[in-house]
C-alpha cells in the first residue's frame, strides 16, 4: 500500500477505537470525577496502543471487531499511567492543553486515574475469548510492570550512578510493556491453536518498538518541537530524569561537562533555559543524539524482523509501517 493508503488505514482504526471510547466511560456523576475524565479522553492522542491490540488480533488470523473491547481497555491504562505521570512529573502540559492536576488539583487527577483504570478492567472484562483468564493475567501484569518502571524512574532521580543497562530495563517496564501487552492481548483474541506460537514475535515486536519509542520521546524532549511535541522541551532535564541522552552522555562527557550534566537533577533551581541549550550542546558534542537515533533505528529493525515469522498481510505490512512512521515521529 501507498503511504496515503496506510495513513487512511490508520485513521479507520483509530475510528472506530474513538467511538467505542466514547462510549467507554457514559456516567456524568459525581462530576468532579466524570469532567476529568471525559476531559483527559477528549483531548485526542494518536491511539497507537489501541491500534496495535486490533492490528496484532488481525495479523495472526482474528477479526479486529473482537480485540475492540481490549483495545479501549489498554487505552485506558494508557491514559490512567499519563494521568498520573503528570502528577508525579509536575507536568503542566500533555498533548499541547492542560493537565488534569493544572486544571483542578493533584486530589482530582490521582482519583479521576483511579477511575480509568477501573473502567479498563470494565472493558476487558467484556472481550469474548476462551483465553480471557491469560488475557486477565498479561494486562495485570503489564500494570505492574509500568508502576515498577515508574519506580524506578523516580528512583533515578536522587540517584548519580545509574546506568545505561538500568535504564533500558526500566522503560521496558514503564513504556514497552504496555506496547507489548498490547500485541500480546490482540493475538490472544485472535489467535487460532495453529497460529498461538506466532504470539511470541508480536511480543518481540512490540518490546522493540517499545525501547525505540522510548528513546525517540528522550530525542524529542531535547531537539523537538514544542508545538508539535504537546510537551515542554527540556522538561526531563528540569525534572532530572535520567534519560538514553544523559546517561550516554556522562559515558563520553569530559570533566567539567560532566559536572554540569550531574546537575540534571530534580527541579534544581539553577535549571534555566540557558542551562537546557547548554546541555542540549554536551549532548550533540558527546555523539549523545547521534547514538540516540541509531538506537532508535536499531530498536526499529529488530521489531520489523521479529514479524518475519508472521504470514502475510495487511495488519502485518501496517505494523512495519507504523514502526518506521514511529522513528520519524514528532510528537
Amino acid at each position: 500500500m501507498s503511504t496515503d493508503r496506510y495513513r487512511s488505514q490508520y485513521e479507520t482504526y483509530k475510528s472506530a477505537v474513538e467511538k467505542r471510547l466514547a462510549r467507554s466511560v457514559n456516567t456524568h456523576k459525581p462530576a468532579t470525577l466524570y469532567e476529568p475524565i471525559r476531559y483527559v479522553l477528549s483531548t485526542g492522542g494518536k491511539r497507537l496502543r489501541a491500534v496495535l491490540t486490533l492490528l496484532a488480533c488481525e495479523a495472526i488470523g482474528g477479526k479486529a471487531s473482537h480485540a475492540l473491547n481490549a483495545a479501549i481497555a489498554i487505552e485506558l491504562l494508557h491514559n490512567f499511567t499519563l494521568v498520573h505521570d503528570d502528577v508525579m512529573d509536575h507536568a503542566d502540559l500533555r498533548r499541547g492543553k492542560p493537565t488534569v492536576h493544572a486544571m483542578w488539583d493533584q486530589n482530582v487527577a490521582i482519583l479521576s486515574g483511579d477511575e480509568l483504570l477501573a473502567h479498563a478492567y470494565r472493558s476487558l472484562l467484556l472481550t469474548r475469548s476462551p483465553r480471557i483468564e491469560q488475557i486477565l493475567a498479561v494486562y495485570t501484569d503489564a500494570l505492574v510492570r509500568v508502576c515498577e518502571g515508574q519506580g524506578f524512574d523516580k528512583e533515578f532521580e536522587c540517584r548519580d550512578d545509574v546506568t545505561l543497562s538500568e535504564y533500558l530495563d526500566m522503560i521496558g517496564k514503564k513504556t514497552g510493556r504496555v506496547i507489548s501487552a498490547s500485541l500480546e492481548i490482540g493475538a490472544l483474541v485472535g489467535a487460532g491453536e495453529s497460529s498461538l506460537c506466532h504470539v511470541k514475535a508480536l511480543v518481540r515486536f512490540g518490546e522493540h518498538l517499545g525501547r525505540a519509542f522510548q528513546i525517540q520521546d528522550d530525542l524529542l524532549d531535547v531537539v523537538g518541537d514544542g508545538d508539535e511535541f504537546g510537551k515542554r522541551i527540556g522538561g526531563d532535564i528540569v525534572e532530572g530524569k535520567k534519560t538514553f541522552l544523559l546517561l550516554a552522555a556522562l559515558q563520553r562527557a569530559s570533566r567539567p561537562d560532566r559536572v554540569i550534566l550531574r546537575s540534571v537533577t530534580p527541579n534544581n533551581p539553577r535549571t534555566t533555559g540557558v542551562r537546557i541549550d547548554l546541555i542540549r550542546e554536551i549532548y550533540r558534542r558527546t555523539g549523545a543524539i547521534d547514538e540516540a537515533r541509531s538506537e532508535v533505528e536499531r530498536h526499529t529493525r529488530l521489531a520489523n524482523r521479529a514479524l518475519g515469522t508472521l504470514s502475510e498481510s495487511r495488519a502485518k505490512s501496517m505494523l512495519a509501517w507504523l514502526a518506521q512512521q514511529l522513528v520519524k515521529r514528532s510528537s
